[in-house]
């Protein structure tokens, strides 16, 4: 059984700009075909605009509010909503409110920074 604690875990900037934790990942934990980790967007803060060639994301929101792109499409997110961000699609999300936004990400295949590719941010 692999098992982490998000306390032991440290805190990296990727890509987009977003603070994670890799909560589980295989090149560290052992697990084998997915990663999940914990994103930290402060308010008033945007990850880059960013996709993933191979790697379907899935969003979970745990606290804050934000404005997430996905494609052409921008919608607002709070916590509950989870949002599946296919392969090949530009996005990012934007925090609204007061509070740091929280989410999960898990991505399958497992995160890379080599399958993130910086996208020219689309305006809301």
């Amino acid at each position: 059984m692999q098992r982490t604690r998000r306390g032991d875990v440290p805190a990296y900037i990727t890509k987009d700009g977003s603070e994670i934790r890799e909560l589980m990942h295989p090149a560290v934990h052992g697990n084998v075909h997915q990663s999940l980790a914990e994103a930290r967007v402060p308010p008033g803060a945007r990850t880059l605009a960013h996709v993933h060639v191979r790697t379907e994301e899935l969003y979970h929101i745990l606290a804050g509010q934000g404005l997430l792109q996905v494609g052409e499409a921008w919608q607002p997110v709070t916590p509950g909503d989870t949002i599946c961000i296919p392969p090949g699609t530009v996005h990012c999300i934007e925090n609204t409110g007061n509070d740091t936004l929280v989410l999960l990400c898990c991505c399958s295949p497992a995160y890379a920074h080599e399958d993130t590719l910086l996208h020219p941010l689309q305006e809301t």
